[in-house]
């Protein structure tokens, strides 16, 4: 008798485990996929803001990359340290191109902006006008290392004051992240660029 009591608690006890380890587990899975749920919801989260600000840079990142491609086609006539700052700059944009694409496109948003806007045409300021650009194209070698430099400065100065914005207003973690990122590089390249034109 009291061995079959015994054997019966024994059962108990081990059905009692097993449905709490099979509860932990199940509750872990759950919670488990909650958070990635979660964590991959919380990433694609954004405002207007955060859309505004890419569809602003992408165009402003694509300009700089074409005067930078204009002054390396150049060659070794452009002052040799314009030349490498030029390849860094399109190395730094390259791939933040890539990324911005990918938010839009993740985001269901068009990666151009509205044709409409004289108030988003005001708010991106800093975009060299045609008329700029084919100065840069048709200079010189020696003459387009400056010319790179005085438009680059000013065209630095406004992705600086958009990525600020950004950041103030901004939701989505990796587009403040990039913004944050554009103020720290392109307020020292900045500096950089103002010091290569006081020497020259």
């Amino acid at each position: 008798m009291q061995t079959t009591t015994t054997r019966a608690l024994a059962a108990a006890a081990a059905l009692t485990i097993g449905l709490t380890i099979g509860g932990c587990s199940t509750s872990n899975t759950s919670s488990s996929d909650g958070s990635s749920s979660q964590s991959s919801s919380s990433s694609a989260s954004h405002n207007d803001q955060d859309v505004m600000f890419t569809q602003q840079m992408l165009p402003h990142h694509q300009q700089t990359i074409a005067m930078s491609d204009m002054l390396i086609a150049k060659g070794s006539g452009v002052q040799a340290d314009v030349g490498t700052l030029a390849k860094q700059i399109k190395a730094e944009q390259d791939p933040e191109n890539t990324r911005m694409t990918g938010w839009l496109t993740a985001w269901n948003e068009p990666t151009e902006m509205p044709s409409m806007s004289g108030m988003v045409r005001s708010s991106m300021s800093g975009m060299m006008s045609d008329s700029a650009i084919q100065d840069l194209q048709k200079a010189s070698p020696q003459d387009a290392g400056k010319l790179y430099l005085e438009q680059m400065i000013e065209h630095h100065t406004s992705a600086v004051d958009m990525a600020k914005t950004e950041v103030d207003k901004g939701k989505n973690a990796d587009a403040v992240g990039l913004a944050k990122s554009i103020v720290k590089s392109q307020t020292e390249q900045i500096a950089q660029m103002k010091d290569m034109l006081a020497s020259m």
